[in-house]
C-alpha cells in the first residue's frame, strides 16, 4: 500500500439513514482527484453507530466505485475482543482489499496478547491486515520492537501509526526498513512521515482535500522539497481545523458546504459543530 488514502465520512439523509448516493458522490471525488485508495468504515465513518445492514450498503457502495476505478479498498473491521474481531473481519473481507484492524482498546492487553489478536484475525480471512496503531485513544501503547514483530506477520501489510508526534518508536520504525508499508494516520504528520520514509497516509481531510494531499505525497516521492514544504504548511491549519471538534462533526459539515454529500449529520454522542469551527475550516481549505 503506498499514496493517499481517503477516509471516508459516512454521509446521512435528513431522515438519519446511510445517504449512498452521497457516500459514492464522495468516493468518485476522492480518488478523481488524486486519492491511491479509499478507507470505508473506520472512525471517521462512525463505523460503530451503524447498524449491520448500513455498513453492508456502506461496503458496497464503496466497493463498486473502487472496482470502477481500480483502487484498493481498506475496510475498518475489529473491536475490543479477539472472537468478535475474527467475526467482523470475516463478514467485512470478501468485499475489502485489506482490513484495518484497531489495536485492542480499553483493556490493555500485553504485547504477546496484542501480537496474537492479529495472528488469529489474519489466520481467519483471506486478505492482509493494517493494524491501526493509535495509543491516545486505545490505552494500549506499543514499543518499536512489538510493532516491528507485528509487521513481520505473514497476514500483516503495513500498520496505519498515529502516534501523535514523530516520536522516537515511530522514528526506529521507519528506521527498521520492515519491508511494510508504514501509513501515517494522524492528518497533520502526513509529510513529516513520507520524508522519513512512510509509504503514505490515512487521512480523513483527504474528502474535502484530495488533489492537495494527493500532490503533497507526489512532491515528497518525486524529491520535491520546496513543493511538499509548501504543501504540508497550506494544509496544516485545515487539518488543524478540521479535528478543532470531535471528528467528523467539522468535516462532514465543510463537505456539504462544498457540495460533496447533502447533510451534515453525525451520530449521538457526536454533536453538530459551532459554526466558527466550521467557518476556521472552509477559510483554511479555501486558502489552498
Amino acid at each position: 500500500m503506498h499514496g493517499i488514502h481517503a477516509s471516508l465520512v459516512t454521509p446521512f439523509t435528513r431522515s438519519g439513514e446511510v445517504d449512498a448516493k452521497s457516500l459514492e458522490r464522495l468516493a468518485v471525488h476522492c480518488l478523481d482527484n488524486g486519492a491511491d485508495g479509499l478507507v470505508a468504515l473506520g472512525t471517521t465513518g462512525e463505523a460503530a453507530m451503524l447498524s449491520p445492514a448500513e455498513q453492508r450498503t456502506v461496503l458496497e457502495v464503496c466497493r463498486a466505485v473502487s472496482i470502477e476505478h481500480g483502487t484498493r479498498l481498506t475496510v475498518g473491521a475489529g473491536t475490543i475482543g479477539t472472537e468478535d474481531s475474527i467475526r467482523q473481519a470475516r463478514e467485512r473481507a470478501p468485499l475489502a482489499d485489506a482490513l484495518l484492524v484497531v489495536v485492542p482498546y480499553y483493556l490493555r492487553p500485553s504485547d504477546e496478547g496484542v501480537i496474537d489478536h492479529f495472528a488469529a484475525i489474519g489466520a481467519a480471512v483471506d486478505v492482509p491486515l493494517v493494524p491501526y496503531n493509535i495509543p491516545y485513544r486505545t490505552g494500549k501503547p506499543l514499543s518499536a520492537g512489538t510493532l516491528l514483530k507485528i509487521l513481520a506477520l505473514d497476514c500483516v501489510a503495513g500498520i496505519k501509526h498515529c502516534a501523535g508526534a514523530v516520536d522516537h518508536d515511530t522514528l526506529a520504525v521507519l528506521a527498521a526498513g520492515s519491508g511494510k508499508a508504514i501509513l501515517c494516520g494522524d492528518d497533520m504528520y502526513v509529510y513529516p512521515m513520507l520524508q522519513l520514509g512512510a509509504s503514505g497516509g490515512i487521512a480523513a481531510s483527504a474528502c474535502l482535500a484530495p488533489a492537495a494531499y494527493a500532490a503533497m505525497a507526489a512532491a515528497a516521492r518525486d524529491g520535491n522539497a520546496p513543493r511538499g514544504l509548501a504543501l504540508h504548511n497550506a494544509l496544516l491549519p485545515m487539518a488543524d481545523a478540521l479535528f478543532g471538534e470531535p471528528s467528523p462533526s467539522v468535516l462532514k459539515a465543510c463537505l456539504v458546504e462544498e457540495g460533496l454529500i447533502d447533510e451534515a449529520a453525525v451520530r449521538a454522542p457526536l454533536h453538530a459543530p459551532r459554526p466558527e469551527s466550521v467557518a476556521a475550516a472552509l477559510r483554511a481549505f479555501r486558502s489552498l
